[in-house]
């Protein structure tokens, strides 16, 4: 059962300021409890219902587990269905990743479905590490955990000062405009930064004075714009065809 305190924080941790308060966030549905079960995050308790918990014994036996009714969870839960288990985790402490490898960069990806499903598109194509704008969305939104599909105990997000993070680093950025070189033509380096903005605004000025290549994916039919986590998932299919 799920106490009065108890409903009060999950509640609670839907918002960011409550969760930066607590250093806490929720991981919500089946899939993306057990996704805990293999990651390195620190879960504080688990609220499931008898049937998930009896399910998944062996695999949640190193975690506290908290029965409760799929009522209660239903009202604790920021989703409409697939409330059989909820998480209580630890914001980890993640360090700003060196420039290296194969990274992506955010610029003003306000909403946090998009940046779920960017985590995810991240760690399809074997990505690690995104650096995103301070106003991003929050990498622990429950909508922005959810759209992550579990791939948010695979991949970091740092929010930092992204003009300042680019003009250190020594890898090309390739910045996606509606205006630049095809990605069907560009010729990718197998270590670099691949720059997003918004649908709304593009990349910014600030960011923008930082990219060494101007990137496009051809449009063949109507279609004004693509989204972002879309553009970002064809872009790098691009880029792996070539360093794969």
């Amino acid at each position: 059962m799920i106490s009065k305190n108890q409903l009060k924080l999950l509640r609670a941790l839907g918002q960011k300021k409550q969760r930066k308060a607590h250093g806490l966030f929720l991981v919500q549905g089946e899939k993306n409890v057990l996704e805990l079960v293999n990651s390195d995050l620190k879960v504080k308790h688990v609220f499931a219902t008898s049937e998930f918990l009896a399910q998944h014994s062996s695999e949640l036996a190193q975690f506290e587990c908290i029965e409760a009714s799929l009522d209660e969870l239903t009202k604790a839960s920021t989703l409409v269905s697939n409330n059989a288990a909820i998480a209580v985790v630890e914001i980890p402490s993640v360090e700003i990743p060196r420039a290296q490898g194969l990274m992506i960069a955010l610029d003003g990806v306000s909403d946090p479905g998009n940046l779920g499903t960017i985590i995810r598109v991240a760690d399809w194509y074997g990505i690690k590490h995104i650096v995103a704008s301070t106003d991003c969305a929050d990498p622990y939104n429950p909508k922005t955990i959810s759209a992550t599909m579990g791939s948010f105990g695979r991949v970091t997000v740092s929010q930092l000062d992204l003009p300042n993070y680019l003009a250190q680093s020594n890898l090309p950025v390739y910045g996606a405009f509606l205006e630049g070189e095809s990605v069907h033509k560009t010729d990718f380096a197998a270590q670099g930064i691949l720059l997003m903005g918004s649908e709304s605004h593009g990349i910014r000025q600030q960011a923008a004075q930082y990219v060494t290549d101007k990137i496009t994916i051809p449009a063949f039919g109507g279609a004004e714009s693509l989204n972002v986590a879309m553009a970002t998932g064809i872009i790098l299919d691009n880029l792996r065809r070539q360093h794969n």
